[in-house]
């Protein structure tokens, strides 16, 4: 016995980081299914299947936010809890929680711990430690504040429950998942009753937007803006990853607003007045990429917009974040290589730097499985359910990959083969295409051979 625990700690050892990670979601998930399937996770005292409880695991964890059935209706106040625990740990990345609890203790982080951070947040081994702690310092802040400001609606509404609903909803928003327990005011009805509600639509939008933005872009944003004026010293220049995240964010944003008003003025804002509408067209435009929150009903919406809302969930939110999608930057990057090739240009180029060849090899690999995983998870919710239309079926797909969550009520009605279909397309969005292949191929000790080959010609297009 003595000897198996050394061998067993240098197996783990040898295990590329990369699959750490992505087996650290799996086992998260699993965990979570099994306290979800007790019968004191549910409101009514019975088992839940264990494949809805799976279901459920996986859409908490990654941050997705479909679900089989109304939260609040379904899941008793442990179940919530446990729900919410899973968005917590699936929104910050299990590594970023016990790498950052090991700095609060004190516990010296070995050279396995920064590796591990460093895929988890994208950071730099040389600032993880302090990119850990503003993670998760920012993270709670973040999350209380919001918290705090919706309690001023949601107290004097529902009382003391409104603490509960009010800190819920803050984590739900800022981890970008989507779930809510307003389901006893309306199951099914997310924050539609608030859709007039300034208070409530621009706190959870503010949340979800940062929540978005990626990790790294905050903490260029404290050290370069906030802590540079702190020190009564001349703000510095963001770098150049936080200003692409930060450009097409806003231009997302405003776009999405602009094209949902414009899609949905005579549809589900027609009984809206005109700042009404802007305020929902805004919070719609926000939560479609990667939240799953909803102020309208999604499923009456024109199949226009399903199909507008569609390249928005797909497109997601930014790298080392809490939300999905192939990330901004991920379509920057596509973007600007399909421009180049029509220039005629060898370089593609943003704002005035060269990008370099991996980087564009690794957004058209994203791109590429992405939309396999979309089309495939689409083509079986269509197959085992003949009353889901083409429309509605890529809609829920790319919503399960992009882990958005929001759904044209077809989730709700999804067969056994098209629910491990859904949860493919969660768990694949959530990790990352790009790692998941990695953890799957990646060996220890394999390096190049250094051969060089002759080149290949071929002919495209």
């Amino acid at each position: 016995m003595g000897e198996e625990i050394p061998a067993l700690k240098k197996r783990l050892k040898a295990i590329p980081p990369v699959r750490l990670i992505v087996g650290s979601f799996l086992v998260i998930i699993l965990v979570g299914a099994v306290l979800l399937a007790l019968p004191v996770s549910a409101r009514n005292g019975m088992p839940t299947a264990p494949l809805d409880a799976l279901f459920t695991s996986t859409s908490a964890v990654c941050v997705t936010g479909l679900v089989l059935f109304d939260t609040w209706s379904h899941w008793n106040l442990f179940g919530q809890a446990v729900i919410l625990l899973l968005i917590q740990i699936g929104g910050l990345g299990l590594v970023t929680f016990t790498t950052g609890f090991s700095m609060l203790l004190r516990r010296k982080l070995g050279f396995r711990d920064m590796q591990l951070a460093v895929e988890n947040t994208a950071g730099s081994v040389i600032h993880v430690k302090r990119l850990i702690k503003i993670i998760l310092f920012f993270t709670f802040s973040c999350e209380s504040i919001g918290a705090l400001l919706l309690m001023l609606r949601f107290v004097p509404q529902y009382g003391s429950h409104g603490i509960w609903v009010s800190f819920f909803t803050a984590i739900s928003a800022y981890c970008n998942a989507g779930f809510d327990i307003l389901g006893f005011t309306a199951p099914g009805s997310s924050l539609t009753g608030y859709f007039n509600d300034p208070l409530v639509t621009l706190t959870v939008a503010a949340l979800i937007v940062t929540g978005g933005l990626g990790f790294v872009v905050i903490n260029d944003i404290f050290y370069a803006k906030i802590l540079s004026r702190i020190q009564k010293q001349r703000p510095h220049i963001l770098q150049f990853h936080s200003q692409i995240v930060l450009r097409m964010t806003l231009l997302l944003i405003i776009a999405g607003t602009l094209l949902f008003f414009i899609c949905e003025n005579g549809n589900t804002l027609k009984n809206m007045n005109f700042w009404e509408k802007l305020n929902a067209s805004f919070f719609q435009s926000i939560t479609t990429r990667t939240a799953g929150f909803n102020v309208v009903d999604t499923a009456a919406e024109r199949d226009l917009t399903k199909t507008m809302m569609t390249l928005f969930m797909f497109i997601g939110a930014s790298p080392a974040s809490t939300g999905g999608g192939i990330k901004t930057t991920t379509f920057v990057v596509l973007v600007t290589a399909v421009m180049s090739v029509m220039r005629g240009s060898d370089d593609a180029v943003v704002l005035k730097r060269r990008l370099d060849k991996f980087t564009v090899y690794r957004a058209m690999t994203i791109l590429t499985i992405g939309v396999l995983v979309v089309i495939v998870t689409a083509g079986i919710i269509m197959t085992t359910n003949s009353a889901t239309s083409g429309v509605d079926a890529l809609f829920e797909a790319t919503s399960a990959f992009g882990t958005v969550g929001l759904t044209a009520n077809v989730t709700p009605h999804l067969t056994v083969i098209a629910k491990l279909a859904v949860i493919c397309a969660m768990y694949i969005g959530r990790v990352g295409p790009v790692s998941l292949g990695l953890a799957f191929t990646m060996r220890r000790g394999r390096h190049s051979s250094g051969t060089i080959l002759p080149e290949g010609k071929i002919v495209v297009g």
